[in-house]
């Protein structure tokens, strides 16, 4: 294609949040300052029949387009660049890498606020928070004030501040009770957020004292401030691990640095957050997904212009700007909610280490149970490792143990022996964690007549009976029906739930023990702003006597008086088609394992299972994690699979049957004449949820033993695809090292 010249116009190639892999060409606007146009600026230009927000690639004199056709740009939104341009380097890094259009990678990088065009400002907002008076204060003495008395027991069971925002999502009335508060004292302004502040010191109170294995991980990781290098910081539930992010971040902060912290689940963040402010005399920032738009901004802004020193988020804020960046670090760095599973597919744990290399600064990944990749890296000498194999203070491991279940008398999943523990356990006023990766109250109901299934008439799957809201539910499409009394198919009214979910068990612990209290802990249970930090408060207080709970149970929640944890069921991990759910069963069992006997007085985790022979099982509770991660990795590295290798994993899916079947052999075609034999090509083949919310569903794996000629490949074949005549039929993605083949 010849290329016109625009005249003596400038062009402006931006990038656009649309999932086409191209830039586009406009002509400047009419008028504008040359020394502000810098590529990271944001811009509103026109696109279709409307109008869009642009991110600025590059200015160029030439375009492939004619100049007769190409449109204006309408407005710049930025003086200056909201991104470094190191931070532009790991964008366009991120994009090749994954394959991904650029103006998505773009669009990720920054909160929603700024996606829409909304000025680049932080808009603060008023946040209240408890007096001393408030906290002390029995909220009876407002009988006669029922809303204040509401209001105040809200702020009582979460004290930590509540902005506008979060006030009016909980009660839209409640302006009129805050004045009357905050005239009686009960209730303060808290400080804003981001008020820059002279400090004499960066830390509030002192350290803990660290045992020998947590000083050298500090040691280690301090005497590399100011370079880059991964840490693999792996230690044993409840080492310590915290205290040792803790006195690193300190040094950090002393240096005139700031720290990003990124962890798997929001229902770490309050917890974690709780830590932060009672120990660093900082402005700590704080982004996830169940914050508003504009919190989210603020916070992006507040480490972007260096008003904060601390960002704790979760995958999302990795790309988060950072003004003087010192230290990168990932909590539970194994865990898959690192992965991105939709749109963009990025690893965070991977890319905080690219972006570790990119800013010369530390990447510290801690965990109990590192995934297989990292430890991979550790033997290749790409990570240190720092070791903590010894619990903190006097808190000793717990013992497991496996109980045999089968031919055994159950009672709703629970075996006589487990209740019977449970009894020895609630006799000595310790807590008991009962752990069931199913919420719901059961996932299957049938008909005792005829056989007949409630299934989701858009996905391959049953539906799940949630009995405490009358309803059948999807838990892949969401779709919900009025629970049912009579068989559809033969009138029967003899319709049996089967199977074990959260809410199911909690009804019987509450028939069995009627004198406990039993908190559940699930999606479910869990949906209200506030009550989850609610249930946990109440847990660590000793007012909670069995705590039930799902995957959000099986990380970093610190519960004392814990002694007995029980897994239900344990098998239901054991026999799955994807390679990776070995590694992920045993993260599960011993981040499980692991919230029993953290303080002073001894656990025990009992793990109930008709597969006590099971060899992963029985490295576990005789070897540990270490050895079974050894013969993991021993066993990918036989079948070539990774980290021995690399994937790319291309999902197709559509209305039509067959389309994403001739699409994807269309593909396969085109990429074995493109790998000349270099790349294995697997399938297509149906996905193993064959159809998902109406969609018909295939997949196309390709893996190979060198990472260049698999991205060598890619890279010839995404420009290929486009140009299928199916193209427009399918909905199709790529996910680049994949860690779910489902």
């Amino acid at each position: 294609m010849v290329k016109l010249q625009c005249g003596s116009e400038l062009i402006f190639r931006v990038a656009i949040a649309i999932p086409v892999n191209r830039l586009f060409d406009y002509l400047a606007p009419e008028q504008f300052e040359t020394s502000k146009i810098k590529p990271g600026i944001r811009l509103e230009v026109p696109f279709g029949k409307t109008n869009k927000i642009a991110f600025l690639v590059e200015c160029v004199q030439h375009s492939d387009i004619d100049s007769a056709k190409l449109k204006r740009v309408e407005r710049i939104l930025d003086e200056k660049p909201l991104l470094s341009t190191k931070d532009l380097a790991l964008l366009h890094w991120a994009s090749r890498y994954y394959h991904h259009p650029l103006g998505e990678v773009f669009s990720a990088a920054f909160p929603v606020a700024l996606r829409k065009g909304k000025a680049a400002v932080i808009q603060t907002e008023k946040r209240y928070v408890l007096t001393e008076s408030g906290k002390a204060m029995d909220s009876e003495l407002l009988t006669r004030a029922p809303k204040q008395q509401s209001v105040l027991e809200n702020f009582q069971a979460h004290p930590t501040s509540w902005s506008e925002t979060e006030l009016s999502a909980w009660n839209k009335n409640w302006r009129p009770s805050v004045k009357h508060l905050l005239d009686k004292a009960l209730l303060q302004l808290a400080p804003s957020e981001f008020k820059v502040q002279a400090r004499l010191s960066v830390t509030k109170n002192n350290a803990l004292i660290c045992n020998l294995q947590q000083q050298a991980a500090i040691d280690s990781v301090c005497d590399s401030l100011g370079q880059f290098g991964v840490f693999l910081l792996e230690g044993v539930t409840g080492s310590g691990k915290t205290e040792v992010y803790m006195q690193i971040i300190r040094a950090v902060l002393e240096r005139g640095q700031q720290v990003l912290v990124l962890l798997p689940e929001i229902t770490l963040t309050p917890q974690l957050e709780q830590r932060f402010r009672q120990r660093f005399n900082v402005n700590l920032a704080i982004s996830h997904s169940k914050l508003t738009d504009r919190q989210r901004a603020t916070a992006w802004l507040g480490m972007q212009r260096g008003e904060c020193a601390i960002l704790l988020g979760t995958r999302s804020a990795l790309f988060t700007p950072i003004k003087n960046p010192g230290l990168i670090i990932l909590d539970e760095e194994h865990d898959a909610s690192f992965k991105q599973q939709e749109g963009f597919r990025f690893s965070a744990r991977d890319v905080a280490v690219v972006r570790g290399k990119q800013l010369a600064i530390p990447v510290l990944l801690g965990s109990a149970t590192p995934a297989l990749e990292s430890l991979h890296n550790v033997d290749k000498k790409r990570y240190r490792l720092l070791h903590l194999p010894d619990r903190a203070g006097n808190a000793m491991e717990p013992v497991l143990q496996l109980l045999d279940i089968r031919n055994k008398k159950m009672q709703e999943g629970l075996s006589e022996f487990l209740l019977a523990d449970i009894r020895r356990t609630l006799a000595k006023n310790e807590q008991v964690l009962l752990f069931l990766n199913r919420r719901g109250f059961a996932p299957t109901l049938i008909c005792h007549g005829c056989g007949w299934v409630a299934r989701c008439g858009h996905c391959d799957a049953n539906l799940v009976i949630h009995y405490d809201e009358g309803l059948l539910r999807c838990h892949h499409c969401g779709h919900e029906q009025r629970l049912i009394k009579q068989c559809p198919a033969c009138k029967a009214e003899e319709l049996t739930a089967l199977g074990l979910g959260t809410e199911r068990v909690e009804k019987v612990l509450a028939e069995i023990f009627p004198e406990k209290k039993i908190v559940r802990l699930d999606r479910d249970s869990t949906q209200r702003k506030g009550s989850l930090e609610n249930y946990l408060q109440q847990i660590n207080q000793g007012a909670v006597d069995i705590i039930l709970g799902t995957q959000m149970l099986a990380k970093g929640h610190h519960f004392p008086n814990v002694t007995l944890v029980a897994i239900l069921d344990v098998d239901s991990g054991l026999f799955s088609i994807d390679f990776h759910a070995p590694e992920k069963l045993a993260q599960m069992i011993v981040q499980v394992s692991g919230r029993a006997g953290r303080a002073d007085k001894p656990g025990r985790v009992i793990m109930q299972t008709r597969q006590p022979d099971h060899p992963l099982l029985t490295t576990l509770i005789a070897q540990g994690y270490s050895s079974f991660a050894r013969t993991a990795l021993a066993e990918r590295k036989e079948a070539s699979l990774p980290p021995f290798s690399y994937q790319a994993l291309l999902r197709v899916q559509a209305m039509d049957a067959e389309m994403p079947r001739l699409f994807l052999e269309a593909v396969a075609q085109l990429a074995r004449e493109l790998s000349k034999g270099h790349t294995h090509i697997l399938g297509p083949v149906a996905a193993p949820m064959a159809r998902r919310a109406g969609f018909y569903r295939y997949q196309l794996l390709f893996q190979s033993s060198r990472r260049p000629e698999l991205h060598a490949l890619l890279d010839a074949l995404m420009p290929q695809i486009e140009k299928l005549k199916q193209v427009k039929k399918v909905r199709w993605s790529l996910d680049v090292d994949p860690v779910d083949l489902y």
